[in-house]
């Protein structure tokens, strides 16, 4: 016999218990599915920015996720062709800092807040199929972990199951409509953090084509991220250790933010970096997190939009579950509405992706920055999502940038104007692009 619930929902990650919690809120049965045990690792760079934490405090489980043991990292640095940028980060619902929650613990705290929203998340199940009635989604089929079969019926079925998603892939949606390229290819591992008077501080590095960070995390660690051309990525796989050992030690400042620090853990890769939009609603189903749309890891902006959306989509779709037509209608508006409010960043995020050293005209924008902590302040706003890409490098902005510059006695004109024209090419393409996300929308 089939069990039914409201929702069945499929991964109990970050977008998965996100929409378990708003549901299970609105008083709705939800049943959640995962393959793991929490709590239990996945590969990810986990960085939060106050508008994460924000999300998390919405879904009541902010609290929970502090005591992981994270620390606050209130400010924020980045050093580029010789300048130091500092800044402060504007409050996001007033959360004021940012934190780096090794996954195991973040994701077990967001299980444990479903749970105690009223929401059945089951463990150790993998989802085979999913039930049609109609030409409609109606649920999954799935195996346990003693391999016993089951079916779950439910009005709306979410796929939360990551960019490798059973749920898209069963659905159709696979294959983006949308999709780039990363530059970068992203190796990580975690450190004994050895310097106490750094681990208020969220840091990054621009050395060449190279970007680094670290990232103080839970357990007395601190996350040390390189993000490296992709050209590299032979280089990292012939000696995976070695290379990463040796590019630390090459990027000076954060070779001196190491000092007194350990390498505790294997270095984790994740190359051949593919940032999408998918099709993420039809009749019956959508899709939640990266299995609907995903983003470089460079800007760190996966987990926000991941908890985001899934709120979005369980608090419009709660009250219009027993109406069919109404149900497909609010969930295709949904997705237009992640397409829309995520396009921008999502374009400002392949920039940063390309494994490019820094242009002329970001250069200078770190040197005013690192002399005007207001522009800093504001360089985290575009992080924080209080201001988009756009706004921030205005035209005026960027002329600005470009003449200054121009005036610099020992800059080179020819690269200056060079930059000043890509930037304008890229920026009139992406506003093209977003016209017709909007249009479409």
């Amino acid at each position: 016999m089939a069990e039914r619930a409201d929702v069945a929902v499929v991964g109990a990650r970050v977008a998965g218990s996100a929409a378990a919690i708003a549901f299970a809120r609105a008083g709705l049965r939800v049943v959640a599915l995962d393959r793991v045990t929490f709590p239990a690792d996945t590969i990810s760079t986990h960085l939060l920015w106050p508008a994460g934490l924000a999300e998390l405090k919405r879904l009541g489980v902010l609290e929970r996720v502090e005591a992981v043991g994270a620390p606050r990292m209130p400010v924020a640095t980045t050093e580029g062709c010789g300048h130091l940028v500092r800044g402060d980060f504007s409050p996001v619902e007033g959360v004021d800092y940012a934190m780096c929650v090794r996954r195991p613990g973040l994701d077990a705290a967001l299980v444990a807040g479903a749970r105690e929203a009223g929401a059945e998340v089951r463990e150790r199940v993998r989802v085979t199929d999913l039930v049609r009635d109609g030409g409609r989604v109606a649920g999954v089929r799935f195996v346990d972990h003693d391999g016993r079969e089951g079916e779950l019926r439910a009005a709306l079925t979410i796929g939360a199951d990551g960019r490798r998603s059973t749920v898209a892939g069963l659905a159709g949606a696979a294959v983006p409509y949308k999709g780039r390229t990363s530059g970068r290819a992203c190796f990580f591992a975690y450190w004994r953090d050895g310097q106490d008077e750094q681990r208020h501080v969220a840091a990054q590095w621009r050395e060449g084509e190279e970007l680094a960070a670290a990232f103080p995390c839970d357990d007395g660690l601190v996350l040390v991220l390189l993000q490296t051309p992709v050209a590299r990525t032979a280089e990292f796989r012939a000696d995976l250790r070695g290379t990463y050992e040796r590019t630390v030690a090459a990027i000076p400042g954060l070779a001196r933010r190491l000092q007194g620090c350990e390498p505790v853990s294997k270095v984790r890769a994740a190359t051949d970096i593919q940032s999408y939009f998918r099709r993420a609603s039809g009749p019956g189903w959508a899709l939640a997190g990266d299995a609907a749309h995903f983003k470089d890891p460079v800007t760190a902006q996966g987990i926000r939009d991941g908890l985001r959306y899934a709120r979005l989509l369980a608090e419009a779709a709660a009250p219009v579950l027993d109406d069919a037509a109404a149900l497909d209608r609010t969930a295709s508006a949904w997705e237009r509405r992640l397409a829309c409010e995520c396009i921008e960043v999502y374009q400002w995020t392949d920039r940063l992706a390309r494994g490019d050293a820094m242009t002329p005209l970001e250069a200078e924008l770190y040197r005013q920055a690192a002399a005007d902590p207001s522009l800093a302040t504001a360089l985290l706003d575009v992080f924080s999502r209080l201001n988009s890409p756009s706004e921030f490098l205005s035209p005026a902005r960027a002329a600005a940038l470009a003449g200054r510059a121009l005036a610099r006695p020992a800059g080179d004109r020819r690269r200056v104007l060079a930059s000043a024209g890509a930037e304008l090419r890229t920026a009139l393409a992406d506003l093209r692009e977003r016209r017709a996300v909007h249009e479409r929308g």
